[in-house]
Protein backbone atom coordinates (compact mmCIF):
# COMPACT_ATOMS: atom_id res chain seq x y z
CA UNK A 1 0.00 0.00 0.00
CA UNK A 2 1.52 2.88 -1.31
CA UNK A 3 2.05 5.54 1.75
CA UNK A 4 -0.53 8.44 2.69
CA UNK A 5 0.48 12.03 1.63
CA UNK A 6 -0.03 14.32 4.30
CA UNK A 7 -0.30 18.00 4.31
CA UNK A 8 -1.18 20.93 6.73
CA UNK A 9 -3.99 23.81 6.88
CA UNK A 10 -2.66 26.50 8.98
CA UNK A 11 -4.97 28.60 10.18
CA UNK A 12 -2.07 31.05 11.47
CA UNK A 13 -3.68 31.31 15.10
CA UNK A 14 -3.69 34.06 17.27
CA UNK A 15 -3.73 32.92 20.63
CA UNK A 16 -5.05 34.31 24.02
CA UNK A 17 -1.82 37.23 24.90
CA UNK A 18 -0.83 36.49 21.68
CA UNK A 19 0.57 39.11 18.28
CA UNK A 20 -0.06 38.63 15.12
CA UNK A 21 3.77 38.61 15.08
CA UNK A 22 3.56 35.66 17.70
CA UNK A 23 1.36 33.87 15.22
CA UNK A 24 3.77 34.29 12.10
CA UNK A 25 6.16 32.97 14.37
CA UNK A 26 5.15 30.11 14.74
CA UNK A 27 3.91 29.52 11.41
CA UNK A 28 7.40 29.86 10.45
CA UNK A 29 8.74 26.88 13.33
CA UNK A 30 5.98 24.89 11.97
CA UNK A 31 6.48 25.60 8.21
CA UNK A 32 10.05 24.48 8.96
CA UNK A 33 9.50 21.29 11.09
CA UNK A 34 6.85 19.83 8.28
CA UNK A 35 9.55 20.29 5.45
CA UNK A 36 12.07 18.63 7.52
CA UNK A 37 9.06 15.38 8.11
CA UNK A 38 8.50 15.78 4.51
CA UNK A 39 5.12 16.92 4.46
CA UNK A 40 4.13 17.69 0.96
CA UNK A 41 2.11 20.87 1.21
CA UNK A 42 1.19 23.81 3.98
CA UNK A 43 -1.54 25.86 2.82
CA UNK A 44 -3.42 29.32 4.13
CA UNK A 45 -6.69 30.51 4.59
CA UNK A 46 -7.90 33.76 3.40
CA UNK A 47 -10.48 34.63 6.56
CA UNK A 48 -11.59 38.50 7.21
CA UNK A 49 -12.25 39.99 10.48
CA UNK A 50 -11.31 37.02 13.01
CA UNK A 51 -9.71 38.10 15.91
CA UNK A 52 -8.40 34.42 16.19
CA UNK A 53 -7.12 34.02 12.61
CA UNK A 54 -3.94 35.68 11.65
CA UNK A 55 -3.87 34.35 7.73
CA UNK A 56 -6.04 36.87 6.13
CA UNK A 57 -3.34 38.30 3.63
CA UNK A 58 -2.55 34.93 2.66
CA UNK A 59 -0.33 36.01 -0.15
CA UNK A 60 1.81 38.32 1.92
CA UNK A 61 2.71 35.30 4.36
CA UNK A 62 3.10 32.79 1.80
CA UNK A 63 5.74 34.93 0.62
CA UNK A 64 7.12 35.53 4.53
CA UNK A 65 6.91 31.37 5.21
CA UNK A 66 8.83 30.92 1.30
CA UNK A 67 11.47 32.85 2.23
CA UNK A 68 11.67 30.85 5.39
CA UNK A 69 11.36 27.32 3.52
CA UNK A 70 13.06 25.73 0.68
CA UNK A 71 11.50 22.71 -0.27
CA UNK A 72 7.80 22.23 1.05
CA UNK A 73 5.11 23.38 -1.22
CA UNK A 74 2.76 26.66 -0.09
CA UNK A 75 -0.28 27.67 -0.95
CA UNK A 76 -3.97 28.98 -0.69
CA UNK A 77 -6.69 26.99 1.42
CA UNK A 78 -8.67 28.83 0.23
CA UNK A 79 -8.29 31.93 -1.52
CA UNK A 80 -11.90 33.60 -1.83
CA UNK A 81 -12.05 34.48 -5.74
CA UNK A 82 -15.44 36.21 -5.13
CA UNK A 83 -13.47 38.70 -2.77
CA UNK A 84 -10.81 39.53 -5.36
CA UNK A 85 -10.48 40.73 -9.18
CA UNK A 86 -9.11 37.39 -10.73
CA UNK A 87 -6.25 39.51 -12.82
CA UNK A 88 -5.64 40.59 -9.22
CA UNK A 89 -4.72 37.00 -7.69
CA UNK A 90 -3.17 35.76 -11.30
CA UNK A 91 -0.15 39.08 -10.47
CA UNK A 92 0.17 37.84 -6.79
CA UNK A 93 0.46 34.17 -7.60
CA UNK A 94 2.43 34.91 -10.55
CA UNK A 95 4.73 37.10 -8.01
CA UNK A 96 4.93 33.90 -5.58
CA UNK A 97 5.82 31.77 -8.24
CA UNK A 98 8.62 34.03 -9.72
CA UNK A 99 9.60 33.93 -6.04
CA UNK A 100 10.13 30.18 -5.08
CA UNK A 101 9.55 28.57 -8.89
CA UNK A 102 8.17 25.01 -8.39
CA UNK A 103 6.63 25.60 -4.36
CA UNK A 104 3.23 27.19 -5.50
CA UNK A 105 0.00 26.18 -5.04
CA UNK A 106 -3.62 28.26 -4.95
CA UNK A 107 -6.62 27.02 -4.05
CA UNK A 108 -10.00 28.35 -4.48
CA UNK A 109 -13.38 29.14 -2.77
CA UNK A 110 -16.07 30.63 -3.45
CA UNK A 111 -17.40 31.49 0.36
CA UNK A 112 -17.02 35.03 1.37
CA UNK A 113 -14.60 34.17 4.46
CA UNK A 114 -16.35 36.21 6.74
CA UNK A 115 -20.21 37.92 7.12
CA UNK A 116 -22.10 40.32 5.86
CA UNK A 117 -20.60 43.73 7.68
CA UNK A 118 -16.99 42.28 6.88
CA UNK A 119 -18.26 41.52 3.33
CA UNK A 120 -18.90 45.15 2.82
CA UNK A 121 -15.87 46.43 4.05
CA UNK A 122 -14.04 44.23 1.30
CA UNK A 123 -16.49 45.90 -0.98
CA UNK A 124 -17.49 42.16 -2.30
CA UNK A 125 -20.16 42.14 -4.87
CA UNK A 126 -23.30 39.95 -3.43
CA UNK A 127 -23.37 38.69 -6.89
CA UNK A 128 -19.59 37.84 -7.44
CA UNK A 129 -20.07 34.29 -6.07
CA UNK A 130 -22.48 33.55 -9.04
CA UNK A 131 -19.92 34.10 -11.62
CA UNK A 132 -17.77 32.03 -9.98
CA UNK A 133 -17.24 29.66 -12.36
CA UNK A 134 -16.59 32.15 -14.82
CA UNK A 135 -13.45 33.80 -12.56
CA UNK A 136 -12.21 30.64 -12.18
CA UNK A 137 -11.91 30.48 -15.92
CA UNK A 138 -10.71 33.81 -16.67
CA UNK A 139 -8.04 33.00 -13.68
CA UNK A 140 -6.52 29.94 -15.10
CA UNK A 141 -6.51 31.80 -18.24
CA UNK A 142 -4.06 34.51 -16.68
CA UNK A 143 -2.21 31.73 -15.35
CA UNK A 144 -2.01 29.48 -18.40
CA UNK A 145 -0.81 31.86 -20.76
CA UNK A 146 -4.24 31.97 -22.67
CA UNK A 147 -5.98 35.01 -21.39
CA UNK A 148 -9.86 35.29 -21.86
CA UNK A 149 -9.55 39.01 -22.19
CA UNK A 150 -8.51 40.76 -24.93
CA UNK A 151 -5.39 42.51 -25.18
CA UNK A 152 -4.57 41.90 -20.73
CA UNK A 153 -1.94 39.59 -19.53
CA UNK A 154 -1.01 38.93 -15.64
CA UNK A 155 2.71 40.44 -15.06
CA UNK A 156 3.98 38.08 -13.31
CA UNK A 157 2.11 35.18 -13.99
CA UNK A 158 1.16 34.90 -17.56
CA UNK A 159 2.07 31.71 -18.35
CA UNK A 160 3.34 30.57 -14.73
CA UNK A 161 0.94 27.20 -15.10
CA UNK A 162 0.30 27.53 -10.88
CA UNK A 163 -1.70 24.84 -10.21
CA UNK A 164 -5.47 25.21 -9.01
CA UNK A 165 -7.32 23.33 -6.63
CA UNK A 166 -10.79 24.04 -6.17
CA UNK A 167 -11.89 24.18 -2.47
CA UNK A 168 -15.11 23.18 -1.24
CA UNK A 169 -18.12 21.64 1.33
CA UNK A 170 -20.84 21.17 -1.01
CA UNK A 171 -21.77 19.21 -4.18
CA UNK A 172 -21.15 22.32 -6.30
CA UNK A 173 -17.22 22.90 -5.55
CA UNK A 174 -17.42 18.96 -6.12
CA UNK A 175 -18.75 19.41 -9.52
CA UNK A 176 -16.95 22.19 -10.46
CA UNK A 177 -14.03 20.60 -9.96
CA UNK A 178 -14.81 17.53 -11.79
CA UNK A 179 -15.85 19.61 -14.72
CA UNK A 180 -13.15 21.46 -14.95
CA UNK A 181 -10.32 18.43 -14.29
CA UNK A 182 -8.78 20.00 -11.11
CA UNK A 183 -7.75 18.32 -7.83
CA UNK A 184 -10.50 18.56 -5.19
CA UNK A 185 -9.99 19.72 -1.50
CA UNK A 186 -13.19 18.72 0.68
CA UNK A 187 -13.35 21.03 4.16
CA UNK A 188 -14.14 17.86 6.43
CA UNK A 189 -12.04 19.63 9.29
CA UNK A 190 -15.05 22.08 9.82
CA UNK A 191 -17.53 21.01 7.66
CA UNK A 192 -18.34 17.39 7.51
CA UNK A 193 -22.20 16.75 6.09
CA UNK A 194 -21.39 15.93 2.39
CA UNK A 195 -17.69 14.66 2.36
CA UNK A 196 -18.89 10.93 1.15
CA UNK A 197 -21.55 12.48 -1.70
CA UNK A 198 -19.06 15.23 -2.88
CA UNK A 199 -16.37 12.90 -3.25
CA UNK A 200 -18.80 10.08 -5.13
CA UNK A 201 -19.94 13.15 -7.41
CA UNK A 202 -16.20 14.75 -8.32
CA UNK A 203 -14.88 10.73 -8.86
CA UNK A 204 -18.38 9.79 -11.22
CA UNK A 205 -17.80 13.22 -13.10
CA UNK A 206 -14.47 13.60 -13.11
CA UNK A 207 -13.02 15.01 -16.65
CA UNK A 208 -9.00 14.98 -17.63
CA UNK A 209 -7.72 18.51 -17.99
CA UNK A 210 -3.87 19.43 -18.97
CA UNK A 211 -3.40 19.73 -15.64
CA UNK A 212 -4.86 16.58 -13.75
CA UNK A 213 -5.56 13.44 -16.05
CA UNK A 214 -7.30 11.46 -12.42
CA UNK A 215 -9.21 12.60 -9.98
CA UNK A 216 -7.36 13.73 -6.64
CA UNK A 217 -8.89 14.06 -3.93
CA UNK A 218 -7.75 15.89 -0.73
CA UNK A 219 -9.33 16.24 2.72
CA UNK A 220 -9.63 18.01 5.68
CA UNK A 221 -8.99 16.35 9.01
CA UNK A 222 -8.29 17.44 12.59
CA UNK A 223 -5.41 15.86 14.39
CA UNK A 224 -4.60 15.62 17.99
CA UNK A 225 -1.30 13.83 18.44
CA UNK A 226 0.46 13.75 21.67
CA UNK A 227 2.69 11.20 23.55
CA UNK A 228 -0.47 10.37 26.10
CA UNK A 229 -4.31 9.86 25.52
CA UNK A 230 -4.63 11.94 28.18
CA UNK A 231 -2.49 14.90 26.72
CA UNK A 232 -4.60 14.27 23.50
CA UNK A 233 -7.59 14.71 25.06
CA UNK A 234 -6.85 17.40 27.27
CA UNK A 235 -5.60 19.54 23.79
CA UNK A 236 -8.93 18.89 21.99
CA UNK A 237 -11.11 19.83 25.09
CA UNK A 238 -9.04 22.63 24.80
CA UNK A 239 -10.12 23.06 21.02
CA UNK A 240 -13.65 22.67 21.99
CA UNK A 241 -13.40 25.44 24.21
CA UNK A 242 -11.70 27.60 21.29
CA UNK A 243 -14.29 27.09 18.83
CA UNK A 244 -17.29 27.88 21.29
CA UNK A 245 -15.53 30.98 22.24
CA UNK A 246 -15.22 31.61 18.32
CA UNK A 247 -18.63 31.15 17.89
CA UNK A 248 -20.18 32.85 20.84
CA UNK A 249 -17.90 35.94 20.45
CA UNK A 250 -18.65 36.58 17.04
CA UNK A 251 -22.66 36.96 17.87
CA UNK A 252 -21.90 39.17 20.99
CA UNK A 253 -18.97 40.89 19.40
CA UNK A 254 -16.43 39.65 21.67
CA UNK A 255 -13.18 38.21 20.79
CA UNK A 256 -12.27 34.65 22.08
CA UNK A 257 -9.54 35.96 24.08
CA UNK A 258 -12.23 37.75 26.20
CA UNK A 259 -13.85 34.28 26.83
CA UNK A 260 -12.38 32.71 29.84
CA UNK A 261 -11.83 28.34 29.98
CA UNK A 262 -14.71 28.91 32.63
CA UNK A 263 -17.23 30.91 30.49
CA UNK A 264 -16.23 28.35 27.15
CA UNK A 265 -16.99 25.18 28.96
CA UNK A 266 -20.50 27.20 30.46
CA UNK A 267 -21.06 27.44 27.35
CA UNK A 268 -20.27 24.18 25.43
CA UNK A 269 -22.89 22.61 28.29
CA UNK A 270 -25.53 25.03 27.47
CA UNK A 271 -26.45 23.64 24.21
CA UNK A 272 -23.05 25.38 21.90
CA UNK A 273 -21.38 21.73 21.85
CA UNK A 274 -23.43 20.45 19.54
CA UNK A 275 -22.48 22.72 16.81
CA UNK A 276 -18.91 22.21 17.83
CA UNK A 277 -18.89 18.44 17.83
CA UNK A 278 -20.48 18.35 14.79
CA UNK A 279 -17.74 20.65 13.45
CA UNK A 280 -15.02 18.60 14.75
CA UNK A 281 -16.56 15.00 13.73
CA UNK A 282 -13.26 14.29 12.00
CA UNK A 283 -11.11 14.41 14.53
CA UNK A 284 -7.62 11.71 15.06
CA UNK A 285 -7.36 11.97 18.87
CA UNK A 286 -4.70 10.42 20.75
CA UNK A 287 -1.39 8.46 20.63
CA UNK A 288 0.29 7.91 17.47
CA UNK A 289 -0.60 4.55 17.24
CA UNK A 290 -4.98 5.91 17.93
CA UNK A 291 -4.12 8.31 15.36
CA UNK A 292 -2.62 6.34 13.08
CA UNK A 293 -5.25 3.97 12.83
CA UNK A 294 -8.01 6.46 12.68
CA UNK A 295 -6.32 8.30 9.81
CA UNK A 296 -6.06 4.98 7.91
CA UNK A 297 -9.89 4.52 8.47
CA UNK A 298 -10.98 8.11 7.86
CA UNK A 299 -8.68 7.95 4.27
CA UNK A 300 -10.11 4.75 3.11
CA UNK A 301 -13.66 5.67 4.27
CA UNK A 302 -13.50 9.11 2.12
CA UNK A 303 -11.71 8.20 -0.75
CA UNK A 304 -9.13 10.45 0.10
CA UNK A 305 -5.20 10.29 -2.02
CA UNK A 306 -3.96 13.24 0.33
CA UNK A 307 -5.12 14.45 3.75
CA UNK A 308 -5.14 18.33 4.76
CA UNK A 309 -4.22 17.79 8.73
CA UNK A 310 -5.30 20.96 11.14
CA UNK A 311 -3.53 20.91 14.30
CA UNK A 312 -5.91 23.30 16.00
CA UNK A 313 -3.59 22.98 19.43
CA UNK A 314 -3.29 26.96 20.84
CA UNK A 315 0.54 26.46 21.89
CA UNK A 316 3.19 26.01 19.48
CA UNK A 317 4.99 23.65 20.91
CA UNK A 318 2.18 20.35 21.49
CA UNK A 319 1.15 22.12 17.83
CA UNK A 320 4.99 20.76 16.78
CA UNK A 321 4.94 18.07 18.77
CA UNK A 322 1.13 16.56 16.80
CA UNK A 323 3.04 17.61 13.37
CA UNK A 324 6.13 15.63 14.33
CA UNK A 325 4.05 12.44 15.94
CA UNK A 326 2.01 12.40 12.99
CA UNK A 327 4.62 12.14 10.18
CA UNK A 328 6.42 9.58 12.07
CA UNK A 329 3.47 7.50 12.85
CA UNK A 330 2.40 7.57 9.38
CA UNK A 331 5.46 6.60 8.22
CA UNK A 332 5.54 3.52 10.17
Amino acid sequence: MRRMRLSILDLAPIGRGQSAGDSFAASVALARRAEELGYERIWYAEHHNMPSIGSSATSVLIAHIGAQTSTIRLGSGGIMLPNHAPLVIAEQFGTLAAMYPGRIDLGLGRAPGSDANTQYALRRDPRAADRFPQDVLELQGYLTGKTRVPGVNAVPGNGADVPLYMLGSSLFGAKLAAALGLPYAFASHFAPAALHDAVAAYRAEFTPSAQLQEPWVMAGVNVFAADTADEAREQFQAARRTRAASLFGRRAGLAPSEISDARAEELLASGVAVHVDEMLTYSAVGTPTEVRKYLDEFAAGAGADELITVHQVPRIEPRLRSVTLLAEAMAG
